[in-house]
């Protein structure tokens, strides 16, 4: 590979990763316009169901067919598999595949053989959940993306980094995020629906952010994070509904990113607000502030201080 394609010293980039399909499309090109290079054969994407790496490949690679069923879409038979019957000037340039989707159609060893196959005709392959391959492959991916909490990016070279230590940080972040959104979403119903419509949303370690412009709303915080409070000792379920909506105890709600939250209020773990609204000079907005898990006080407390 040409030595002026590839990034030099590069170990990791890390980014929030963001709640909602515009926000993760929008990252993802930032992604590939700062990351990717057009000698890129392999992306390995590493992550649980429902963290959002479908839609950051879309983002990415604006176009291109994926494979597995996460928006209802099962194409059949797999490109990748049928790479002779596709040559010629028509032959896809990138194909997907999903692996932990595809082992119940295939054995990963012919998987495999598939992707080493496009590889060597000059093909790219952007491969999900990229650590169930790669003992098999033999190589590692040449940008490899774990998505959890974070977002993380790195190029890896002989010594590593390894998709399993991409796989655990990526694992082991991912139930904050899914606990921040759902508290998230559970403020957003207890909010007046004027102030509903003006919020913005941001991110924070561990937690969310619902930022106002202008002129911060008139709420009693301690009220909001009792109400908020009661719905999570309830327990009650959340289901996916549609891309623009989830339901929550039967009662349907707005949501941008519906496929990542817990199954249920009870799974929300330390939720806790800063009972005060930080203001942002440099964007002019106040910002209301929620933490999870069982340090979310220890992360409010150096939050306020900041």
């Amino acid at each position: 590979m040409p030595e002026n394609t590839i990034q030099h010293s590069h170990i990791y980039s890390t980014y929030f990763a963001p709640r909602g399909r515009s926000r993760i499309f929008s990252l993802g090109i930032q992604i590939t316009q700062l990351y990717l290079s057009p000698f890129d054969q392999i992306i390995g994407v590493i992550g649980e169901a429902g963290s959002g790496k479908s839609v950051l490949i879309k983002g990415m690679f604006p176009g291109l067919e994926l494979t597995n069923d996460d928006d209802g879409v099962n194409v059949r038979p797999l490109p990748i598999l049928d790479q002779d019957a596709e040559t010629g000037f028509f032959s896809p340039h990138t194909y997907h595949m999903d692996i932990r989707f595809e082992m119940g159609f295939h054995q990963l060893s012919e998987l495999a053989d598939a992707i080493r196959l496009a590889v060597r005709r000059g093909k790219r392959v952007v491969i999900e959940h990229f650590d169930l391959i790669y003992p098999l492959l033999g190589a590692n991916a040449n940008l490899l993306i774990g998505v959890g909490e974070e977002i993380i990016i790195t190029r890896p070279t002989i010594f590593g980094p390894e998709p399993q230590e991409v796989y655990q940080r990526a694992y082991d972040s991912l139930p904050y995020r899914l606990m921040a959104h759902t508290a998230e979403d559970l403020c957003e119903c207890f909010l007046p629906a004027k102030e509903l419509e003006r919020c913005s949303h941001d991110d924070v370690h561990h937690g969310f952010i619902l930022a106002f412009p202008d002129t911060a709303p008139e709420l009693d915080l301690d009220k909001l994070e009792q109400q908020v409070s009661e719905v999570i000792a309830h327990d009650v379920p959340i289901d996916y509904v549609d891309e623009s909506h989830i339901r929550i105890d039967n009662v349907l709600h707005e949501c941008t990113g519906p496929r990542t939250h817990v199954r249920s209020t009870g799974k929300v773990q330390g939720f806790r607000l800063l009972k005060h609204f930080v203001y942002d000079p440099y964007t002019r907005r106040h910002l209301l502030v929620g933490c999870v898990g069982e340090d979310s006080e220890n992360y409010l407390r150096q939050l306020n201080r900041l």
